[in-house]
Parts: C-alpha cells; structure tokens; sequence
C-alpha cells in the first residue's frame, strides 16, 4: 500500500490533488514529469519516496522518475538521500522548498544583469535598443532587489508562523 491510501489518505482525493497541482504547475512553465514527482511528494505525509514509490503511486517508469528528480534537484526544489544501510535513494522536499528555488533564481537574475549590461554598452545607451535594454537591466536590478527584501520578511513570517525550521 502507497502512503497515498494509508493513513486515513482517500487514495482518489490525494491523486486528484497531485494531477491538478501538476497541471498548474505545468502551466507556470515546469517540465510536466517534473510537477508530477514534485506534487507526490508535496503531498506525501514524510516528504520523502523512493523511486519505486514515485513510480507506483504516478504510474510512470523508474527512468521518468529519475528525469523528473534530476530537474528538480538542479532546481533546488527537491533533494535525493540515501536510504540508511541501503543503496536505494530516496527523494525529498522541504519545507522551504520554495524559498530555497526563488534564493537560486537570485544567480540567474545577476548573469542576466551582466549580459544585459554588456549589451547596453555594446549597443550604446542613447540607442533605442540600447534604450530598451537598459530599461530590461532596470527590471531587473529593481525584482532582484524586491525579492530579497521580500525573501527576509519572509524568514521573519515563517518564524513566527511555524517556529524555528
């Protein structure tokens, strides 16, 4: 028996919810495997599946699993451990699995402002191109700004909501 029918779980409801939280998942733009591993283990009560459980609880094949946790490692949105005395990993999400993604966006968000950088220089500032890439770099320099602002009153809410993490 999966975790998704034991404890006290409707088998039905909690599928339903990981397929319709994948798919809004998969509309925002993530790899359509990918928000179907994650949403599993969103919803599972540990947090953690191995690969066998992934792929009876989603019906899929250990290889999609595999694919699906490379993604989402890469994106910090889950994490792989060995099983203790086994060799079998096994897949978890944290719970600050979202601040953890948004945190790593901030390094894409800098290489993005140096090329952008460059190519205001390199097309000239008084350019309309030049223009409408400094107004791009601008953008940008103001999210990144609002999103660690943003990130802090966070770790400040989740501590007073949840505890120490």
């Amino acid at each position: 028996m999966t975790e998704s029918a034991g404890a006290g779980r409707d088998a039905e409801s909690v599928s339903k919810f990981v397929e319709s939280f994948a798919a809004q998942l998969v509309e925002a733009g993530m790899q359509r495997m990918a928000a179907r591993v994650f949403a599993a283990l969103l919803a599972s009560d540990k947090g953690v599946l191995t690969s066998a459980e992934l792929s009876e609880q989603l019906q899929i094949s250990p290889a999609a699993v595999s694919g699906a946790v490379r993604y989402l490692a890469q994106t910090h949105m889950v994490s792989r451990e060995r099983e203790p005395g086994s060799r079998r990993e096994r897949y978890r999400v944290h719970g600050d699995q979202w601040y953890e993604a948004l945190t790593n966006r901030e390094a894409v968000l800098k290489r993005w402002e140096a090329a952008l950088r460059e190519g205001v220089s390199s097309l000239g500032p008084e350019t309309p191109a030049g223009r409408r890439m400094a107004e791009t770099l601008a953008f940008f320099e103001f999210v990144e700004g609002e999103v660690a602002a943003m990130m802090e009153r966070w770790r400040v809410h989740r501590e007073k909501t949840f505890g120490q993490g």
